[in-house]
C-alpha cells in the first residue's frame, strides 16, 4: 500500500503525513518555500512539481526510501475534531469550489434529499438555520464511518487517527505530531530538525487556507453548533482522536489541546 497522503520536499529534508483540514495549505508551502525560496503559485494541492507526493509515480520510490530508513524529520499535524467538522461543513458541503461547482457532483443534492441538510441555496448566499443543518451533516458524518452508507467516508471529515495511521502501518513512524491550534510552536520545532536550503520566518509565512471563502461565514460559537446528541455522535466517530490527541471532549468551546500527545502511545494504538 506505500505511503498514501504523504508529500516530502525534494531536497529530502522533510516528510509529511497530509491530514486535510490541518493547515495541510500552510504546510504544503513552507516545504515547497524551504526549498525553493518561494511559494508556490497557486494551490500547493495543485502542484505536479517543486514537491514529491505519493499520488506521483516518480514520488513513490523516493518517498518510500527516506521513509523507511528514517533519513528525514517526519511529522503531522491534528486539529480540534469539533472544529474541524465545522470546517468541512462550511467548506465543503455549504460552500462553491474553486470549479465553480458543488463538492463531489450529487453530494449536496443528496444531503438536501435524504438528510435534509441546507445549505443556503444554489450560490451559498441564501440564510439558513446553521445549526440545525449542520447537526443533520453529523448524521450523515456518522453514518459514512460506521456504515459506510450512503458512502464511503471523505477524507475530509474521516478521522484524523485513520489518516495518521496508514503510515504507521505501512512502516513509517512519526518524529513529531503538531497541533494546528499552536501551530508556530509546533512547526518551528519541526524546521529546526531540518536541513533546510532556504530558512523559514514563520511570523512572516500568511496562512494559506485555499477553503476561505468558498462557503458561508460560521455565525455562531463552535460550542452552539453541538448539543448532547451532536456531542454523543462526535464520541462515537472521532472518540480516538480526541483521547490520542490531546483534546478537550467535554467542553467544545475550548479548541486548544488540553495535554501532551504521547508518540510511543500513538504508534502503539495505530500501528495494529
Amino acid at each position: 500500500m506505500g505511503f498514501p497522503g504523504t508529500w516530502m520536499t525534494e531536497s529530502e529534508s522533510l516528510v509529511y503525513r497530509v491530514v486535510p483540514k490541518c493547515a495541510c495549505s500552510t504546510i504544503g508551502q513552507i516545504m515547497f518555500h524551504s526549498d525553493h525560496g518561494t511559494f508556490f503559485d497557486g494551490d500547493i494541492h495543485d502542484a505536479k512539481e517543486g514537491l514529491h507526493k505519493w499520488a506521483q509515480d516518480h514520488s513513490q520510490p523516493r518517498i518510500e526510501e527516506v521513509v523507511k530508513s528514517r533519513a528525514a524529520p517526519t511529522f503531522t499535524c491534528v486539529r480540534n475534531p469539533y472544529t474541524r467538522v465545522l470546517s468541512s461543513f462550511f467548506d465543503k458541503i455549504c460552500g462553491v469550489q474553486r470549479n465553480g461547482n458543488r463538492y463531489r457532483g450529487n453530494l449536496v443534492p443528496g444531503l438536501i434529499q435524504k438528510y435534509g441538510v441546507d445549505v443556503g441555496g444554489d450560490d451559498g448566499t441564501a440564510e439558513f438555520d446553521q445549526i440545525r443543518s449542520f447537526r443533520r451533516f453529523l448524521l450523515f458524518v456518522r453514518d459514512t464511518i460506521r456504515f459506510r452508507k450512503p458512502m464511503d467516508p471523505d477524507i475530509h471529515w474521516s478521522a484524523m487517527s485513520g489518516h495518521i495511521s496508514t503510515f504507521i502501518v505501512n512502516g513509517g513512524r512519526y518524529d513529531r505530531i503538531i497541533w494546528t491550534e499552536r501551530f508556530n510552536d509546533g512547526m518551528r520545532d519541526v524546521l529546526d530538525h531540518a536541513d533546510l536550503r532556504h530558512p523559514i520566518d514563520l511570523t512572516a509565512i500568511p496562512r494559506f487556507n485555499e477553503s476561505e471563502g468558498h462557503g458561508p461565514k460560521r455565525l455562531h460559537p463552535v460550542e452552539d453548533y453541538f448539543d448532547d446528541l451532536s456531542m454523543h455522535l462526535m464520541r462515537e466517530i472521532y472518540d480516538k482522536d480526541f483521547r490520542l490527541f490531546g483534546y478537550d471532549f467535554d467542553d467544545p468551546s475550548n479548541k486548544m489541546p488540553v495535554r501532551d500527545i504521547d508518540l510511543a502511545e500513538v504508534h502503539a494504538k495505530l500501528g495494529d
